[in-house]
């Protein structure tokens, strides 16, 4: 009797151990953690389009871990001196299936700290996708911006 207890118990334990989770009990979860780059980041303002072409002239990274990102842009063939365009940011975040929220703590421009902005991500192969709105009461922006990254190797 006490064998074959001890058998079940085993058996038991083994199919749990079979199992897997994710974030989400009907989503796989969204590996965003690692080094991406912008290649275009299209803005929609009152209906118009504008398409930017961040691998021209320009270098825009984000970086996130677990719990974090950060995002740089750099302008290109410049002068090396304090007339160079700078931009940087960065704050917590959150992902609950494809909905990734950003919580910008530290930017270059004081009047977007303290915003939330909630995207849509998904990743194609090595692209990462991310649609949200992009609203900032201060600067009278309200659009929608697609932004597309490739991952870094």
């Amino acid at each position: 009797m006490k064998l074959k207890f001890i058998a079940l118990s085993f058996a038991i334990a083994a199919l749990f151990s079979c199992t897997t989770k994710t974030k989400s009990d009907n989503q796989p979860s969204i590996q965003l953690n690692g080094t991406w780059q912008m290649i275009t980041g299209t803005t929609i303002t009152k209906g118009v389009s504008v398409v930017t072409d961040y691998t021209k002239g320009q270098k825009f990274l984000k970086i996130i871990n677990d719990t974090h990102f950060v995002f740089i842009r750099h302008d290109l063939g410049t002068k090396k001196d304090s007339s160079n365009h700078f931009d940087a940011g960065g704050g917590a975040y959150t992902l609950v299936g494809d909905q990734y929220t950003e919580h910008l703590d530290f930017y270059s421009d004081k009047n977007w700290e303290g915003k939330t902005f909630k995207f849509t991500v998904k990743i194609k192969n090595d692209t990462l996708i991310q649609t949200g709105l992009e609203k900032v009461e201060k600067e009278n922006i309200d659009r929608t911006i697609i932004e597309k990254y490739l991952k870094v190797k």
